[in-house]
């Protein structure tokens, strides 16, 4: 049984729900994407159609998947914030789980709630394990909802694209809706993003890239009314990496054009592995990107006080064919979460040209298997 499964299921022995822990262990994110026992659950080999708002919800057949939010906000009076709220699903069983028990599980589901408040100069990160048993954990699909205990997701409105995140620990909360304004982004050949020469390494993967956002952000006891942009990552899949990755760099960038930028590099031990991108136009047309299409040059880097991992830090990222070239910066140098499996991502500002013409916009960075070396 690899750690991350076994420290997964002390927790839900443990009933763990608590802001996240002071890091006495690393373990590999690449770990704990790829399966371990991985027989009887499906494979991702070719694409498929996609149907909402059913596929919102859960694929049980498919051991791992997860739910993505991120995005950047600000109140009336300018003040930004970045926020984070995830959920991941990992299959126990392809089969429902038959006891007669309610704590019958067939799935434990693992989230994270992170905001960046940059005027304060603060960012705050909290983890959360359960099981699908007892009403604690889980997902459909119609309605969409996601939730872990009282952190959640509720879709609703035509196929689901209005969806509300509720969520709060500690210092922090987000009460949030979301409302998509393009059509989904099917990463990859028609949604089936392949991780790897490999048959089968590969997720099902879609993007909502511009979900324009209201609420309300709470740190500390005050409560600011916000709106931003919002971004959703759903992918799932049996055994995505392969056996070389050692970690990976994921961009998303929402420009004032309306244009929308994902990238993904996989690292090996001693280089990259795979590359993949997408790029949608204003109109809601996406073009998918090859490798030859992004340069991507590391400016900077940042040594986590906690951990010792040391990050890139700035970054300058250039399309070529497009005559783009854009500078991204986080707005907190520390945006590192101290949680089970260690990994960067925070909120950064994005400012360049095109063609000498100036262009600005906002986007989230992730960054794993730094705090593993």
């Amino acid at each position: 049984m690899k750690p991350l499964l076994l420290l997964t299921i002390l927790f839900l022995l443990s009933a763990c729900a608590a802001p996240a822990p002071q890091v006495t262990a690393r373990l590999s994110a690449v770990e704990a994407v790829n399966a371990d026992d991985n027989a009887g659950y499906a494979r991702v080999l070719s694409p498929r159609p996609f149907v909402f708002p059913r596929d919102h919800g859960p694929h049980p057949e498919y051991q791992i998947e997860w739910w993505y939010y991120t995005g950047n906000l600000s109140g009336p009076d300018g003040r930004h914030f970045g926020f984070q709220l995830t959920f991941f699903r990992r299959g126990l069983t392809p089969q429902p789980a038959e006891r007669e028990s309610a704590w019958a599980s067939s799935s434990i589901y693992m989230a994270h709630l992170a905001l960046s408040d940059v005027a304060g100069g603060t960012f705050h990160a909290y983890e959360r394990f359960s099981r699908d048993g007892a009403g604690l954990a889980g997902a459909s699909g119609e309605p969409f909802r996601v939730f872990l205990e009282d952190w959640s997701v509720e879709g609703s409105g035509p196929e689901g694209m209005t969806q509300r995140l509720r969520a709060a620990e500690g210092a922090i909360g987000l009460d949030l809706t979301l409302e998509s304004s393009k059509p989904p982004v099917l990463q990859g050949d028609q949604g089936l993003s392949q991780k790897g020469p490999t048959a089968g390494n590969a997720s099902y993967y879609y993007t909502l890239s511009r979900m324009v956002t209201s609420g309300t952000v709470t740190v500390n006891g005050e409560t600011y009314a916000v709106q931003g942009l919002s971004w959703k990552d759903h992918e799932w899949g049996t055994s995505a990496l392969e056996a070389g990755a050692v970690g990976w760099d994921w961009f998303s960038i929402q420009l004032e054009d309306d244009r929308d930028l994902m990238y993904a590099q996989i690292r090996t031990a001693t280089g990259l592995g795979y590359v993949f991108g997408s790029l949608s136009e204003a109109d809601g047309s996406t073009r998918i990107l090859k490798p030859a299409d992004v340069q991507l040059e590391t400016l900077a880097t940042w040594r986590s006080p906690r951990t010792g991992a040391e990050y890139p830090s700035r970054w300058r990222l250039t399309l070529p064919g497009e005559g783009v070239s854009l500078e991204l910066t986080p707005f907190l140098a520390d945006q590192e979460l101290p949680v089970t499996v260690v990994y960067w991502e925070g909120a950064v500002q994005v400012s360049g040209t095109q063609n000498g013409q100036p262009l600005r916009g906002h986007g989230y960075v992730e960054l794993t298997g730094y705090a593993e070396r």
